[in-house]
């Protein structure tokens, strides 16, 4: 359920860049804002695990602003 909502994130994060490349970032932004919190959570576990628990939030924040990105650098590709 969680990567099908990650997966959806990112699609409309990158047809929004697409779409409206500098009012996309701020979506961007709150999708990032929203996935550090319980990345910075996860982080004060101890040890390993504290690794462990934080390393999905880390990738879904990368892949969504990846996704943003290539949005963008569609856009910017475009004649005109």
């Amino acid at each position: 359920m969680t990567i099908a909502i990650i997966v959806a994130v990112c699609i409309v994060l990158a047809v929004l860049a697409f779409l409206l490349p500098r009012l996309s970032r701020h979506p961007q932004r709150a999708v990032d804002k929203t996935l550090s919190a319980p990345q910075g959570a996860a982080s004060h576990l101890p040890g390993k695990l504290g690794e462990w628990a934080q390393k999905p939030f880390g990738s879904s924040r990368r892949a969504t602003s990846k996704s943003a990105a290539k949005g963008r650098q569609g856009r910017s590709k475009l004649p005109g």
